[in-house]
């Protein structure tokens, strides 16, 4: 378990400086790439996800694991990456917008 639980830390992580990587992007009006990096953001994401469902399924299934500071982190890792992409996608969608202002004022 301690394998799935350190690839849900990692794949959260990674996702979560995509994200922050797509808002840096979307900052300096490089909105495609922001939006790529978003992409591969969420692919982390869906990796991580996928071995938090792989872990739910065997509870699930009758294994009882012990509730550790290292899954709770896992989680918390998870959770925090989950929200943060999601306002950073928000956020890159208004730079966009204010890029097209910007452009229209000129």
């Amino acid at each position: 378990m301690e394998q799935e639980i350190f690839e849900i830390i990692l794949h959260g992580g990674d996702a979560r400086a995509l994200a922050y990587e797509s808002l840096k992007l979307a900052k300096e009006g490089k909105i495609k790439e922001a939006k790529d990096k978003l992409i591969e953001s969420q692919k982390e994401l869906d990796l991580a996800h996928n071995t938090q469902t792989k872990l739910i399924q065997l509870e699930a299934g009758g294994n009882q694991y012990k509730i550790s500071l290292l899954l709770i982190h896992a989680q918390d890792q998870l959770m925090t990456a989950i929200c943060e992409k999601s306002l950073i996608e928000n956020m890159v969608m208004m730079y966009e917008e204010i890029n097209q202002i910007k452009k229209q004022q000129k």
